[in-house]
């Protein structure tokens, strides 16, 4: 359910029948799991990525992180599909907000691509953002990905506590550090 200010719930399902397994499978250890290194080699021969520069290194560590549901700081082949599914979901974003095709939104594009996923954020928010994910008031494509996962791993973070659905959530210290510091 969405409500105001959470933006819209993930999307479930999984792709199709596997010819990602084939990109998981090429880079995955022994045990059928994935680390951050790995993920970005997978990711980089995968093209996903299109004519914009391969994903950092911190960038593929947000990504585990967000889906690590083990905390074995890997993912293994159902997270890698739901990351699949989600980073093909804040590429199409991206692409249409791009308008200009710099391969960079600017910052009332990035406002745009943000509402257009369901969040509604504060201007106070948003410039937060804007601040730490631009360079010359423009956010390259590795950022934006990096920007949509923490929102989306804070945002489900706070859904978790907040069970009355009303904006509202209490944290304790402890586990607000280890929420952020997990990001």
């Amino acid at each position: 359910m969405a409500y105001p200010g959470y933006g819209a719930p993930p999307h479930g399902g999984t792709p199709g029948a596997d010819p990602l397994y084939g990109y998981f499978s090429a880079v995955a250890g022994q045990d059928g799991q994935i680390s951050a290194d790995e993920l970005q080699r997978c990711l980089t021969q995968s093209g996903l990525s299109g004519s914009y520069q391969p994903f950092s290194l911190e960038t593929c560590r947000l990504m585990i992180s967000m889906l690590d549901r083990d905390m074995s700081c890997t993912m293994g082949f159902s997270e890698f599909k739901d990351l699949w599914q989600a980073l093909n979901g804040w590429k199409n974003v991206f692409v249409s907000f791009d308008r200009d095709r710099s391969g960079t939104v600017e910052g009332h594009e990035m406002h745009q691509a943000i509402t257009s996923m369901g969040y509604n954020l504060s201007p106070q928010a948003m410039n937060c953002m804007l601040k730490r994910y631009s360079i010359n008031g423009r956010i390259a494509f590795d950022d934006f990905v990096s920007c949509c996962v923490r929102l989306r791993a804070l945002t489900d973070q706070f859904r978790r506590r907040d069970t009355a659905q009303t904006g509202n959530a209490s944290f304790k210290y402890d586990d607000f550090i280890q929420v952020t510091m997990s990001l």
